[in-house]
């Protein structure tokens, strides 16, 4: 089984916060796709790396995730190009780990 998340930014390359709408569709495709998800979405995470020696990029952050039993690599390498662009991103992360069910 996989636990794959999707980390979504709050706001635009622009610091415009994302409409309300974008997030509930893509809960309801992950839901209608998966038949559940957990969404982090009271207190987003905070994203930070560095694009150079001298500039740090920050995001605001919230994350949905949902299990899988198998992995379809290109089905979400699909889903993944569709929200860079509906969430006018360069690159949106989406991430896969392997769950050992205790």
């Amino acid at each position: 089984m996989y636990l794959t998340q999707l980390l979504l930014p709050l706001y635009d390359n622009h610091g415009q916060a994302l409409p309300k709408t974008l997030f509930a569709q893509v809960r309801d495709e992950l839901l209608e796709q998966f038949g559940g998800l957990t969404a982090y979405t009271r207190a987003p995470v905070d994203g930070l790396w560095r694009e150079d020696d001298n500039h740090a990029v920050h995001d605001d952050l919230i994350i949905y995730e949902v299990m899988v039993c198998e992995l379809d690599r290109a089905w979400w390498a699909n889903y993944r190009a569709s929200l860079e662009t509906r969430f006018c991103q360069e690159q949106l992360l989406i991430r896969a780990q392997l769950v050992e069910m205790l």
